[in-house]
């Protein structure tokens, strides 16, 4: 009996899963409703009363930081009428979250503290009228929330993704100590795409000599694709000549404290699902935030992160540059493919070819088949 070889193709997604707005509302519900979802660092709410406000599912959800020095997330609505408690990206809400609308106030604990006119409501127990908590757990310095009944801990959640890209060498990780670094700057981007089709493109490199001159520049390995089938463990070298992650290659910034020799010259990428990539560097450390807004958008938050040392003595615009070169290419890409999810050429999806299949193929799309309850039908 002659066995016939394997397929040397495997299928994408099908173009509706990148349009549909069915689609898209499962994946609310059944992703970033269910599983932890990245929404800030823990040095964007610095200090009492600071706040951040972020989508998560369909839900928006506040992060504060209370008087305790303990961040805690809450739905970001009003028990009394549901009304928005804070409209702004972020801010400062001083000792107590205030409704607009008709002045109950929270403590920053998420209890109620007062109410106008609260003598004519005196019966009633003010421990049932706080605000609605949210999981919140913090990684190293980024903090994740979820809106799960009870999910499980998010450090398991984090290191299996992190042993699969790093061969379960956790020390390495821990090494760049992310708690400790500082935005250097930031970008929003917005993209006219889906967020898959985005994750799909930061997961593989059969593109990088196509569209990335620049980066492939810097690490000649994106260049030659035989020799990328899955991720590389020690991580990806620069090339002769190039002393940084930079434009020019020449931006000497200093080190990374607590970095080995084994790391220096050397750069790790990694999807963290559902909206989180992390970029390792000798100097500093990438951190993107991907926002599905609709099918066919996403806004994508990215942050380079630095020694504090190093934002207040040194000139960072060469670095940033070459992965803000990076995005600007990929996103471009990304947008490029969009409009065609809805051709007939698309309705079963595209191929993805053995350099692709180890981590979209598997390592990716049996994450979202499971988290989606798909089984093997699409």
């Amino acid at each position: 009996m002659t066995t016939a070889p394997p397929p040397v193709f495997l299928p994408t997604l099908p173009g509706r899963y990148y349009t549909d707005q069915d689609v898209f509302d499962a994946e609310q519900r059944s992703i970033f409703s269910r599983q932890w979802v990245y929404a800030c660092r823990a040095q964007d709410v610095p200090a009492p009363g600071r706040f951040v406000r972020v989508t998560v599912g369909a839900e928006n959800v506040l992060v504060v930081r209370g008087h305790d020095g303990v961040l805690r997330a809450f739905l970001n609505v009003c028990r009394h009428r549901g009304a928005t408690l804070c409209a702004a990206e972020s801010g400062e809400v001083g000792r107590s979250i205030r409704c607009p609308y008709h002045a109950w106030s929270y403590r920053l604990d998420g209890s109620l503290r007062s109410a106008p006119n609260w003598s004519t409501m005196a019966a009633a127990d003010k421990a049932d009228l706080g605000l609605n908590p949210v999981h919140l757990a913090e990684f190293h310095g980024l903090v994740w929330v979820s809106l799960a009944d009870r999910p499980p801990p998010l450090a398991d959640h984090l290191w299996a993704q992190l042993d699969y890209r790093l061969g379960a060498d956790r020390a390495k990780f821990e090494r760049y100590r992310l708690a400790d670094l500082v935005a250097g700057h930031r970008t929003d981007y917005t993209v006219a795409a889906n967020w898959k089709i985005i994750q799909e493109n930061f997961q593989e490199c059969y593109h990088c000599a196509t569209i990335h001159p620049e980066l492939v520049d810097t690490i000649p390995q994106f260049r030659d694709i035989s020799r990328l089938p899955g991720y590389v463990a020690d991580g990806y070298a620069f090339a002769d000549g190039k002393a940084s992650f930079s434009v020019t290659g020449q931006a000497l910034l200093p080190p990374l404290p607590g970095l080995t020799e084994a790391d220096e010259r050397r750069y790790y990428g990694m999807v963290l699902r559902p909206n989180c990539f992390l970029s390792l560097l000798p100097d500093h450390v990438i951190v993107h935030r991907f926002q599905p807004v609709a099918p066919d958008l996403t806004t994508v938050t990215c942050e380079w992160l630095f020694p504090p040392e190093t934002v207040a003595g040194y000139d960072v615009a060469d670095t940033v540059e070459l992965f803000h070169l990076v995005n600007e290419q990929d996103f471009a890409a990304t947008e490029a493919c969009q409009p065609n999810m809805k051709s007939r050429s698309y309705a079963r999806g595209g191929i993805l070819v053995p350099l692709e299949q180890e981590i979209i193929g598997r390592w990716y799309y049996d994450w979202y088949r499971a988290a989606m309850d798909l089984g093997e039908h699409l």
